[in-house]
């Protein structure tokens, strides 16, 4: 008997919703543990869609509490695999014991599987049955869950699955749908890979769908070359960028001030014939008003070589008793960038009343930085305009998306001695990548110990740094002009996609009653 249902759904294989619960729990961790594996420093990109495929398959006919523990457990494995990085910061930089730094980043992994797994949850009934749940409202939710970590609680936009197609023909839509679209384009095409394993007789749906999946690959493949903005070759910029590499541990003793001082100095010597010279993140290891006099020395050698110096820094506003995260220009370069991303327990604590004095980790010295006002001019340098991000910001696609709207090159400092040996720097570097290709703009990325790095507008690392190493790395870069689709729109086409997709699924099902 032909029933409403079984056209909906097609005929499906005996598989993966009758595990047993603990056996597909284990699955789920495993399918989420994976993904951090197609990122940087890895790069195994098909793990991904394997184990979204995977994951979709557990959802099929999963009912809502067996949908939490499954989205849950992903989640764990994701973050707990991709931000394993925070324990280092924790137990090495925020003086905690291991068990009590193990403890808080179990906490932190399961707050963020938490909220991965919620529009799983909201929508089971969607996605977890029928071909058309599988192969709509999964990629949907995937990407509906990327988007809410990207703003709520002030976001967490890390792992995003997009970032693991730089070099793969996805990377051509970056410019058009931010990595938010890649990462939607590669949810579908895992969802078609799990619709092949699990159904017995494919559909004219699934074949179409697949015949989609392809196509949007093919696309990728063509919009790779093409130049969504104009790059002045006939304007280049030499920079050098200094990596002082100096240990977390000491770099705000003030007996280490002076040396910090000198070493940049010493190590900007052979450089001052550069167009621009930078220095990273809180590289002066002093207040602003407290190091004018220094400042004033290094405008006078840049004024006298003419070159434009930007330098992190915390800047103080004494009245206030305000500090800021920031960026200066001295010499050529004009302009104070107060950095408007901050992180938690970073740079600011949450509840403080509450945590303050606690632990170590809660009073560190950076952790008391106020947020910069949205409405920054950025920096500039003689004709050429600086979208300037500080460490943490890069990996908000839409605030670099909008602060480069009328400016040249992309900037961003960061210091992630916070990380030490971790995969985290390689997969921040990885972001920032992301960030020029958007863009179609040049990227400079600035660090205390590395990876300092020249990127070029299709997200291509053409110079970079060794890692924990005092070097200052060179090279050129040439200013861009014009906007790409994805500066223009950001991630809203994409998200009203699957908001359409979850509304048409809602209405079929009400209809087809499955």
């Amino acid at each position: 008997m032909i029933t409403t249902e079984t056209i909906i759904t097609g005929q499906v294989k005996s598989g993966l919703g009758r595990l047993h619960w603990l056996a597909a729990i284990a699955l789920a961790l495993c399918c989420g543990g994976v993904q951090p594996l197609a990122l940087a420093p890895f790069n195994l990109w098909p793990l991904a869609i394997v184990g979204l495929a995977g994951f979709a398959l557990l959802l099929f006919k999963a009912r809502p509490k067996r949908a939490w523990a499954l989205a849950t457990a992903f989640g764990v494995g994701l973050y707990g695999i991709g931000v394993s990085w925070v324990f280092v910061a924790i137990n090495q930089f925020g003086n905690a014991s291991w068990y009590l730094a193990a403890v808080l980043t179990a906490l932190f992994v399961l707050f963020l599987a938490l909220i991965f797994a919620a529009p799983f949850v909201l929508c089971i009934r969607l996605i977890g049955h029928g071909r058309l749940g599988i192969l709509l409202g999964f990629p949907a939710c995937y990407l509906l869950g990327e988007w809410l970590r990207s703003w709520l609680l002030t976001g967490f936009p890390w792992l995003y699955i997009g970032y693991g197609h730089l070099s793969t023909p996805l990377a051509g839509w970056a410019p058009v749908l931010g990595v938010l679209g890649v990462g939607l384009i590669t949810s579908f095409s895992a969802a078609c890979l799990a619709s092949w394993a699990f159904f017995m007789r494919p559909s004219a749906n699934l074949w179409m769908a697949t015949a989609l999946a392809l196509a949007l690959w093919g696309a990728g493949w063509f919009l790779q070359p093409v130049a969504w903005t104009k790059v002045n070759n006939d304007q280049p910029v030499k920079v050098a960028m200094v990596q002082p590499n100096i240990a977390q541990e000491v770099k705000w003793q003030p007996a280490q001030a002076q040396p910090t001082l000198d070493l940049l100095m010493n190590m900007s010597e052979p450089h001052w014939d550069s167009d621009w010279l930078i220095w990273p993140e809180a590289a002066v290891p002093l207040t602003y008003h407290t190091a004018l006099d220094f400042l004033n020395e290094v405008t006078r050698q840049a004024v006298a070589t003419d070159t434009g110096v930007i330098t992190g820094i915390i800047f103080d506003e004494r009245r206030e008793r305000r500090y800021y995260n920031s960026l200066v220009g001295l010499g050529n370069a004009l302009g104070i960038y107060h950095k408007r991303r901050l992180v938690p327990f970073g740079e600011y604590v949450p509840l403080a009343e509450w945590l303050r004095g606690a632990i170590q980790f809660f009073d560190l010295p950076t952790s008391y930085i106020h947020r910069g006002t949205d409405m920054q001019s950025g920096l500039q340098v003689g004709e050429v305009s600086i979208a300037p991000s500080i460490c943490y910001e890069v990996v908000y696609p839409s605030l670099v998306a909008d602060g480069a709207r009328h400016r040249n090159v992309l900037l961003t400092v960061s210091n992630d001695a916070w990380f030490a040996d971790s995969i985290g720097p390689l997969q921040h570097l990885q972001m920032a990548q992301m960030r020029a290709l958007e863009t179609g703009r040049y990227l400079l990325r600035s660090t205390n110990n590395g990876v300092s790095a020249v990127v070029d507008e299709k997200g291509v690392v053409i110079e970079r740094s060794e890692q924990f190493v005092q070097t200052t790395l060179t090279g050129t870069v040439y200013p861009a002009y014009g906007a790409t689709p994805f500066m223009r729109w950001g991630s809203w086409p994409v998200i009203a996609l699957s908001l359409g997709l979850l509304l048409g699924l809602l209405a079929a099902r009400r209809r087809f009653h499955y």
